[in-house]
């Protein structure tokens, strides 16, 4: 273990390499620096809820190219750790069970504290403050405290989770996006913070962009947003989600979108402007205002066709699933709205969409709309959060001023009128993409983040064993 002083060097350390590492230009994949890592990612569900867990995959399926060796540790059984130990990734699953049981979070410790000591990796990467709660102690008990750094991806609202993670040992902790970095920041104590924005994989085939650069949904199940909390609340928790990766379609409501590789088709109108929400249908992901909002834009003499993605994956919200076919009815929405149920992949639906609606007002990034941005679909958000950070407004994409109603109706206004307008937004909006957000770009700009705080450590046990040895002499 360091002593004082060359703690609070390390720690200026890691700040100014984390502070370097976000100024530099990412380097191409394949190009490490220093020795290959040992990166050992706990992480805390067996099943891919939603955009934290797609940030992860969307690591992992690149990882063989950054030279470096990626490992995890579940702590609940389910199919994505068995997937991912079919690819030929070495997995272990530890059955953590329920948090608050402190008996088998002691247990669960000490098994992860053994794992830590066998594997003996070069960094830690709890992928959640669930997990953090886990793999700090486990940690401090293997002698490795020093490699533990920990992932962010929800705006934090001073919950006890994130509060209790905050205060357990980490040289860094990652984040999805300046919004998540600054309300991370308001906690104590202070830790050093980056950021890495999320990417996702580009298409194959054609788009809305053009001629010349059509693209085709994705073939692979993806699921795409933001993870709906790891503490099962509704209060703004982590993002949308389409579903569960693999799990099967069960549309309902007017008809079923395709699925890749199917002929059926779905029975949309050609002649009114076709608008979209892909998300998981919970009470902060806005799919009532989104309806408000079309109702209100009805009145202006405004027709479209909203088509609603996803369902009421895993009940963290039923009884606010089951209220919108009504709340449609009620609005005189019938035959209007489009609601799809879970589906396996969102992309051939956001393939059909004219424009693609971010209704929630505290979204941590929301991937959802760089699949729409990859697309060449034009994409409107909040004015707030992690969207504001990469679209931009009038350019390569609409920021409502809110997510109320009157103001999603604003924001969408201008594009249902104009044809010309969504496909300028929608190739503006594609090259965006193409510059920053590609699943490539993610893992550059992830790999050289963890390379730099690799250094520090390699650099402060270096000046730990150098300061052992010349009091030993």
């Amino acid at each position: 273990m360091l002593g004082g002083r060359s703690r609070l060097r390390s720690f200026r350390n890691i700040q100014a390499e984390v502070g370097y590492s976000q100024r530099v230009r990412e380097r191409p994949l394949g190009h490490a620096v220093g020795s290959p890592m040992r990166v050992l990612i706990t992480m805390p569900w067996g099943h891919r809820l939603g955009g934290a867990e797609t940030m992860l995959q969307t690591v992992l399926d690149g990882a063989h190219e950054s030279g470096h060796e990626l490992e995890l540790v579940f702590l609940q059984a389910g199919p994505w750790p068995a997937e991912l130990s079919d690819a030929g990734l070495r997995v272990e699953v530890l059955e953590a069970g329920r948090l608050r049981d402190v008996h088998r979070w002691i247990v669960t410790v000490v098994r992860l504290a053994r794992v830590f000591r066998r594997r003996q990796p070069d960094l830690i990467l709890n992928w959640s403050a669930k997990t953090q709660l886990y793999g700090a102690p486990a940690a401090l008990l293997a002698g490795m405290a020093e490699r533990v750094l920990w992932w962010q991806h929800a705006i934090q609202a001073r919950h006890w989770i994130d509060r209790c993670a905050t205060a357990l040992p980490a040289v860094a902790i990652g984040c999805s996006s300046e919004t998540v970095a600054r309300a991370q920041a308001q906690l104590w104590p202070s830790r050093p913070t980056f950021v890495v924005a999320p990417g996702t994989r580009s298409p194959n085939g054609g788009s809305r962009a053009g001629a010349g650069d059509a693209l085709p949904p994705t073939g692979d199940a993806s699921p795409h947003g933001e993870d709906a909390g790891p503490y099962g609340e509704d209060a703004c928790p982590h993002g949308e989600d389409a579903g569960p990766h693999g799990e099967d379609a069960s549309p309902h409501g007017e008809g079923a979108w395709p699925l890749e590789g199917s002929s059926a088709p779905l029975d949309l109108p050609t002649d009114v402007p076709i608008v979209g929400l892909v998300g998981r249908m919970e009470p902060w992901k806005g799919q009532d205002r989104m309806l408000s909002a079309q109702a209100l834009l009805r009145e202006r003499g405004h027709r479209m066709h909203t088509v609603m993605v996803g369902g009421d994956a895993y009940d963290i919200s039923p009884a606010y699933a089951r209220s919108l076919p009504g709340l449609a009815e009620r609005l005189g929405l019938a035959g209007a709205v489009t609601m799809t149920g879970q589906v396996p992949d969102a992309g051939p639906y956001i393939e059909r969409m004219d424009i693609l609606v971010n209704a929630s007002d505290c979204e941590p990034f929301g991937i959802v709309l760089l699949e729409g941005m990859a697309r060449g679909v034009a994409v409107v958000a909040v004015d707030a959060g992690g969207p504001a950070e990469y679209v931009e407004d009038g350019r390569t994409g609409v920021l409502a001023r809110s997510g109320d109603p009157h103001a999603l109706a604003d924001a969408l206004e201008p594009l249902l009128a104009s044809p010309a307008l969504r496909h300028a937004l929608g190739t503006a909006g594609r090259e965006r993409f193409e510059e920053e957000f590609t699943d490539a770009a993610m893992r550059a700009r992830f790999f050289d983040r963890l390379e730099a705080l690799d250094r520090v450590r390699r650099a402060g046990e270096e000046a730990g064993m150098s300061t052992a040895g010349g009091a030993a002499t």
